[in-house]
């Protein structure tokens, strides 16, 4: 199995990337996750409680979980990726079953700044995009599909999203193979000859 990394900052494009890749590929040996789905549980705590919880740092990871799961696909064991409501952020109680294929594509934020994982990538991109591009496109995102208030979406960007990019997401491309500009479409010949390469 060839593990690719696909980081940014949060509205970089790191999704849309890689729904182009699995589209223009064609390829069906490919599997997908995204750490947004390992977000610790913590349902133990009351709403209140979890809404104040900072997302946007590595100790929000479930990492233990997220390598575990990495290791057995890549023995070829299928998986059960969680579920994570970020309307209440909880980890749901039901899951999602991945089964290995040949190359596998992990995206997420905060996927490089933990060691293990990072030592488990192949190949790793940076998807570099300009904070009022990302700030429009998480503001978008997060009152459409995850029913944040506009003031609330602004004010937690100005007040935590920029500070943990620069310390966790910025200092992080010198780990990566590979850095994409996504304020604009790109082309993607490169990493799909990369695909077919390790396939």
């Amino acid at each position: 199995m060839f593990i690719i990394g696909i980081t940014g900052g949060t509205g970089s494009g790191k999704t849309t990337l890689i729904n182009r890749i699995i589209e223009e590929s064609g390829l069906k040996e490919i599997c997908f996750l995204s750490s947004d789905s390992y977000y610790k549980d913590n349902s133990k705590l009351k709403f209140e409680q979890r809404d104040k919880l900072n997302y946007d740092t590595p100790e929000a990871i479930d990492f233990d979980l997220l390598n575990n799961h990495i290791s057995l696909l890549k023995k070829g064991i299928e998986i059960n990726v969680p579920e994570y409501c970020f309307s209440n952020h909880l980890r749901l109680e039901n899951t999602n079953t991945l089964k290995p294929e040949k190359i596998l594509i992990i995206e997420g934020i905060l996927i490089l700044t933990e060691k293990k994982l990072r030592n488990q990538i192949n190949y790793s991109i940076f998807l570099d995009c300009p904070r009022n591009i990302r700030f429009e496109r998480r503001l978008k995102r997060d009152i459409i599909e995850r029913d944040r208030k506009h003031e609330d979406v602004v004010n937690l960007f100005e007040n935590r999203l920029d500070n943990m990019h620069n310390i966790y997401v910025e200092p992080i491309k010198k780990h990566c193979n590979l850095i994409i500009d996504t304020s604009e479409r790109t082309g993607i010949k490169e990493i799909i000859e990369l695909i077919m390469e390790k396939i």
